[in-house]
């Protein structure tokens, strides 16, 4: 068998976000990256495709937040701030009760948290107000000790947190299944309080935490391109249908080469580089790991994560279901939150049908079901809240649709799950980690994975010049095959 070789500064397996955001980084450093993706497309967790009628259709409903500074401030340094679409600094939820109803949670510009605090009490709808009153009370701990405390709270789910601060189980009921199977796609019975506090503490502290926005087309397109443009600009490389087969190790443990797969007939080829970066999600990297490191404590406590399933649902409708510009939170017990893409994204936009996406969470009953079972369920719970346009003769009607399915999503933020993260310098010298999973504040998310990148790209800017000071201060005194060809 024959095998290429390629050699670069940094290879780095893996095109998400996470992956691209520490090529960025490294190439401001001055380091020529290279990015291999086993797939086709670009972007991971927020790849997209274009059908055969040239519309587009995504792995998840992307949706930014005030409260994400590093993906904010990549968008500012791509010079590509006007594609985020900002709404409404408001939460609208579906009221099941009142099927077609909304209930809005709407915040003043006032300054933070006096407008997140107003939001609550000027919504009367969902909450009473001893439940206000309860809930306010109950939050002051994270508020005013701060990610402390709440990375301590990783020991309870969401339920048990509220039940231990004597908040009432309707709160939960409420508000926050829907926005525990927003943030990790799981209800509030299993998911960590460590990140509803994390999401809380951000939208209450921060003025324009919790204000939303859309991308203005496709994430592939309009995020991800800019990121791979800058890259190779600056002498990077960013490269599709490049599988990683197998780590090459040196005799004493550290990383000799990515021995990627050929595809089509081609040969194997093996990527050299001086420092090598894992940006694949934690479920793939396991079994990819070499044998002498599984045993390290360091790459054990990895199989303390797991990815969570998610199912992403888009239909086309012959009509529209609604003129709402926004997220909704559906407190569907299917569906997650939805958006109608036609209003809110520019290049999605058509005045006269909708096109709804749609995420379908908890997934674990549903990941192995039909395309048309998934469907039919979700046309199902569509009928509840847009009544008014099912049934009669007059029914709106479904168009085409697609069903995106991700087995292993983001991690499943079970309590307990911070222990498990990695930190993004590993203990093999030339082998880091980045992805949305390895340790940063702000959990699984898209500001996750932008942040480890960055977080990766300096941790191997400071390794790379501690081994290279370290080399000048001492110097080994040349052979004598050394001095000759000196």
């Amino acid at each position: 068998m024959r095998v290429a070789i390629t050699k670069c500064s940094v290879a780095i397996a893996g095109a998400g976000l996470a992956g691209l955001s520490c090529a960025k980084y490294l190439t401001d450093l001055g380091y020529k990256p290279i990015v291999l993706e086993r797939r086709d497309v670009v972007g991971g967790k927020v790849a997209a495709w274009k059908d055969a009628d040239g519309d587009w259709y995504e792995t998840g409903l992307h949706i930014f937040f005030g409260a994400y500074p590093n993906m904010l401030q990549l968008f500012k340094e791509l010079n590509i701030e006007d594609r985020l679409q900002w709404k409404e600094h408001t939460m609208i939820f579906n009221q099941p009760e009142a099927p077609g109803t909304y209930s809005r949670f709407d915040f003043p510009d006032l300054p933070a948290p006096i407008n997140g605090v107003m939001a609550i009490l000027r919504n009367n709808d969902m909450l009473t107000w001893p439940e206000k009153i309860s809930f306010g009370i109950g939050l002051l701990p994270a508020i005013l000790q701060g990610q402390k405390y709440v990375e301590e709270m990783d020991k309870y789910s969401w339920r048990e947190w509220l039940q231990k601060q004597n908040i009432p189980p309707r709160v939960e009921k409420e508000v926050f299944i829907a926005m525990s199977k927003a943030l990790n796609f799981i209800d509030p019975d299993e998911i960590s309080a460590t990140v509803l506090l994390t999401a809380l503490n951000r939208f209450l502290q921060e003025k324009n935490g919790s204000k939303m926005a859309f991308l203005d087309g496709s994430p592939t397109e309009r995020l991800c391109q800019p990121i791979i443009d800058y890259i190779t600009e600056r002498g990077g490389e960013v490269r599709l249908n490049a599988p990683l087969k197998e780590i090459l190790l040196n005799e004493d443990g550290t990383v000799k080469g990515f021995l990627l797969r050929g595809l089509n007939g081609a040969e194997d080829e093996i990527i050299t580089a001086d420092t090598y970066v894992s940006a694949l999600p934690v479920d793939p990297l396991k079994p990819i790991l070499p044998s002498a490191w599984k045993e390290m404590p360091f790459f054990q406590q990895l199989n303390g994560l797991e990815g969570v399933p998610v199912i992403n649902v888009h239909i086309w409708f012959d009509r529209k279901l609604t003129d709402i510009d926004h997220l909704l939170f559906s407190r569907s017990p299917l569906l997650s939150v939805y958006a109608d893409m036609s209003n809110t994204c520019r290049e999605y936009a058509n005045p006269d049908r909708s096109m709804l996406e749609l995420v379908l969470a908890p997934a674990k009953d549903w990941i192995s079901k039909s395309d048309e079972e998934i469907i039919a369920a979700t046309i199902t719970e569509l009928e509840k809240l847009f009544p008014q346009h099912f049934g009669g003769d007059n029914s709106t009607k479904m168009l085409k649709y697609h069903v995106v399915k991700t087995p292993r999503s983001v991690y499943k933020a079970t309590p307990g799950r911070q222990q498990y993260r990695p930190s993004q310098q590993t203990p093999i010298s030339n082998f880091f980690l980045t992805g949305d999973y390895t340790m940063q504040r702000y959990l699984a998310s898209m500001e996750g994975a932008v942040l480890s990148g960055k977080l990766t790209a300096q941790a191997i800017s400071q390794a790379l010049t501690v081994a290279n000071s370290s080399h000048l201060q001492t110097p080994t005194r040349p052979t004598a095959t050394n001095a000759a060809t000196a």
